[in-house]
């Protein structure tokens, strides 16, 4: 039976439109992304069985291009609508950010920054520097490395922060491993970066460290000198 047979309130779109988006599973809310399902099996159904495949709604949004496109119905333009989608999804966490300031908006920060670094599968170190007033200037990531370091510069910190005239900075990196615990070197690296802005009136109000569904501030763990 296709899903327009369906009774009203079980289609996911109306559901949608009646109850929000919180109320639809994930394979409703994968349903609409897909819009159409394939020969014998209708978009709720099709949905079911790709997040079963993929082991959740998270590991299909994650999947490279190749893997993406070689299930069954989805392709290339399906993987460039969803990319476009995430894309716009971090763009409008960062619009919320600059709307504000950044020590008034920890949870925003947090967000968006973690939605920025969480997947990637390599370390990389990344920068908000921040005006006077700690709005957000601009957002950079500024070093990558392997599964399980990246080199950071301090002088290059230093430099674009200058650059920029920002008069403060939060620094943030991943964990590819998922555990956002800081290591020994993540400490020796902060305090590098907090003597090498001080000499220039920066002020170093955080530094995040991004683990798979969680992250830790220096802050708040009193790492910051």
């Amino acid at each position: 039976m296709s899903i327009s047979n369906w009774p009203v309130e079980e289609r996911p779109r109306e559901k949608l439109m009646q109850r929000g988006p919180h109320a639809l599973s994930d394979a409703e809310l994968l349903a609409i992304f897909l819009r159409t399902g394939v020969a014998g099996k209708t978009a709720v159904d099709l949905a079911r069985e790709l997040l079963a495949h993929y082991g959740g709604l998270r590991p299909l949004l994650e999947a490279d291009h190749r893997r993406f496109c070689d299930s069954k119905g989805l392709g290339r333009a399906k993987y460039a609508q969803l990319q476009a989608v995430l894309e716009m999804g971090r763009r409008h966490l960062f619009e919320t950010l600059t709307r504000g300031d950044a020590l008034s908006s920890p949870d925003d920060t947090r967000r968006y920054l973690t939605a920025r670094l969480r997947d990637y599968p390599y370390e990389v170190f990344a920068c908000l520097f921040l005006d006077t007033r700690y709005r957000v200037l601009v957002y950079e990531e500024m070093f990558r490395g392997t599964l399980d370091g990246a080199s950071v510069h301090p002088r290059e910190v230093v430099k674009r922060a200058l650059t920029l005239n920002a008069a403060a900075v939060i620094f943030a990196h991943n964990h590819p491993s998922g555990v956002a615990e800081p290591s020994r070197a993540d400490e020796s690296i902060t305090q590098r970066l907090q003597e090498a802005l001080a000499l220039v009136d920066v002020r170093v109000l955080d530094h995040l460290v991004i683990g798979d569904g969680q992250s830790l501030s220096f802050a708040e763990r009193g790492l910051l000198s």
